[in-house]
């Protein structure tokens, strides 16, 4: 099978889409299907890269970290000839996802859709009235869904909302795995030694993007306000972003900022012995689809505390692989953490084996399998001719890719302008 993978994010990008895009495409071809992945250039790129198209792109787009892809016409046209897929698989509803229809319809081929994103969570990256903005990008991705063959999303909670919204597309239940055999053994020790972290530290730990959206401003309030009580408290941030400076100024405000850690963006090895120099893993965002991180720092049998929202909920289950604060309060979910360190070692082991086993729920082989499984029933349930035979019925797919995606952006401006009025 030729898969076609086409992402606003990747490689050397962090997080959560980049990285799903790239364990997938890695798993399939394992399985021996052949996988081009299409995204823009970004700053630190591979070198070489096989069976990559990079898109250029203008870089930190409003000063976020994200990439933004030039309109170039025919720059894939050749390449994609060339490569005829036999699926498209789309991770946004915008940008390279607006190339993804006109692909599917192109090559007369099934088009996939992962909704990785709550979307409306990243209007503020947007220089236009928010509340608006959101409306239009809520329209906007369920109109794309209703243009796909195929929608998968990440957790059961994202299945019901798009299903709320009004997406008529079967949806399936689809989470990124994990490699927990990969997580299973750390250099903790080492890792607090190349970063000045004491041994004897109590260290608290988050991974991620450094974004507003992550909810990094109340995380670094309430981590400052337990490290405050705890006299050995630190916290190990693994990441980079906007929200850097926030977190800088907390600690400094509390003037503990020697008992906080920076260290960038980490990958593979260091990215595995950072988990492992943790002893509690903390997580603030509401707008997740998934919540890999909370995965993979349980596959490292490292304890978690994470405020409730509702992809979080599905793998952290309160008390049992780890500790869910109810209300968004510092004080409480600094007492969380304190709760978690001053468990008895019995305890803390249950946590710590409940984690470990959640994590295994979700490996990476059993999810890819999953995938490919997905890609075959649409390929057997396969489409033929324009994808909506009430409009323009007998014009060439080409034409009827670019109606579809106008239509569905007049569509979801119509819908926000009418409710706003």
């Amino acid at each position: 099978m030729k898969i076609l993978m086409m992402t606003n994010t990747y490689t050397p990008f962090v997080g959560g889409v980049s990285r799903s895009v790239r364990t997938f495409a890695a798993e399939c071809r394992k399985m021996g299907h052949r996988v081009l992945v299409v995204a823009p250039v970004f700053e630190g790129m591979p070198e070489s890269e096989k069976d990559v198209i990079r898109v250029p792109a203008v870089q930190h787009f409003n000063g976020s970290d994200f990439s933004v892809v030039l309109p170039i016409p025919g720059f894939l046209s050749s390449k994609l000839e060339t490569f005829k897929p036999d699926v498209v698989h789309s991770h946004y509803p915008f940008m390279l996802g607006s190339t993804a229809v006109r692909a599917a319809s192109r090559f007369n081929c099934p088009l996939v859709f992962t909704y990785h994103t709550m979307y409306e969570h990243y209007v503020h990256y947007v220089p236009a009235e928010a509340e608006r903005m959101r409306e239009f990008v809520i329209n906007l991705a369920t109109g794309y869904c209703n243009l796909c063959d195929r929608v998968l999303a990440p957790s059961q909670s994202v299945a019901q909302m798009l299903r709320k919204r009004g997406v008529k597309t079967a949806v399936d239940i689809l989470p990124t795995g994990v490699y927990v055999r990969e997580f299973e053994h750390g250099d903790g020790a080492g890792f607090r030694r190349k970063y000045g972290i004491p041994q004897d530290a109590l260290v608290a730990g988050y991974v991620g993007r450094l974004a507003p959206e992550k909810n990094l401003s109340f995380l670094g309030q309430s981590v400052a306000a337990f490290a405050a009580q705890e006299k050995r408290g630190h916290f190990l941030v693994v990441g980079s972003g906007p929200s850097e400076k926030e977190i800088r100024a907390i600690f400094a405000e509390k003037r503990i900022d020697g008992r906080l850690h920076l260290t960038g963006a980490l990958h593979d090895k260091a990215l595995i012995d950072a988990y492992h120099a943790m002893d509690i893993f903390l997580f603030a965002s509401k707008t997740e689809t998934q919540g890999l991180v909370l995965m993979e720092a349980m596959a490292a049998n490292v304890p978690v505390v994470a405020l409730d929202a509702p992809a979080v909920r599905e793998v952290v289950n309160d008390q049992v692989n780890g500790y869910l604060v109810q209300i968004e309060q510092s004080r409480e979910f600094a007492d969380a953490i304190n709760r978690v360190a001053g468990l008895p070692p019995a305890e803390l082991k249950n946590l710590r084996d409940a984690a470990r086993k959640t994590a295994e729920s979700f490996s990476m082989q059993s999810c890819a399998e999953k995938l490919v499984s997905a890609y075959q029933e649409v390929l057997r349930h396969k489409r033929t001719g324009p994808r909506d035979e009430m409009l323009w019925s007998q014009a060439a797919e080409q034409v009827k890719a670019e109606w579809e995606i106008v239509a569905n952006l007049a569509e979801a401006a119509r819908t926000t302008l009418r409710r706003s009025d």
